[in-house]
């Protein structure tokens, strides 16, 4: 690994997710909302796969880059318009990437490799992908199960539950079963993965 590039294209990435309108209080302090979701996200790749390989790791901090550009409201409501969103925020989010690794000076090789963890193609088969997708489910279960526990239904959030689980790996599940969550929102956990 090309210690000074790498550290150039995380910081190009940091810098473009810095400029986040939306913020998260984090030790009390107002930190724009994607640029600690990028870093949440590459401590979880790196707490699972201490040697990640440098596409994935260059991935993890670019998972959502500048997500807020294409906002939720700007497609219809439901899950049709969800799944459109979703498509072209994947695209987005590479396409963003690939400008800024190529401006680092990586070549279409590595671009490609990133490009693929990014659009989670070869999920439970490419090493990566299941790796990043392990890590996006943990990351969610970490910092935002309580507050989505709060926000929805319990039909809703055993539901949402059962298809992270389908995602993540054996390691995931294992590692997700340790984290320090609330009771009530272990207990909806437990829920989702008893058998009906």
């Amino acid at each position: 690994m090309d210690t000074a590039r790498f550290a150039q294209a995380i910081e190009a990435f940091d810098r473009a997710n810095a400029e986040d309108p939306h913020t998260l209080t984090v030790a009390g302090a107002a930190r724009p909302l994607e640029l600690v979701d990028a870093e949440r996200l590459s401590a979880w790749v790196l707490r699972l796969e201490p040697n990640a390989s440098e596409a994935l790791q260059l991935a993890a901090r670019c998972q959502h880059l500048c997500r807020w550009k294409i906002p939720r409201s700007s497609y219809p409501a439901g899950r049709v318009g969800y799944l459109q969103w979703r498509t072209q925020l994947g695209r987005f989010h590479a396409d963003t990437a690939t400008e800024l690794l190529e401006r680092a000076g990586y070549d279409r090789s590595l671009i490609d490799e990133v490009r693929r963890i990014n659009l989670k193609q070869g999920l439970h088969s490419n090493p990566d992908t299941q790796t990043m997708e392990d890590a996006l489910c943990l990351t969610f279960l970490e910092f935002e199960f309580e507050d989505f526990c709060a926000k929805y239904a319990p039909e809703k959030v055993v539901e949402v539950v059962q298809k992270t689980w389908k995602k993540m790996s054996a390691r995931g599940r294992e590692t997700a079963l340790t984290l320090p969550l609330s009771a009530p929102s272990l207990a909806m956990v437990l829920r989702a993965l008893s058998p009906e």
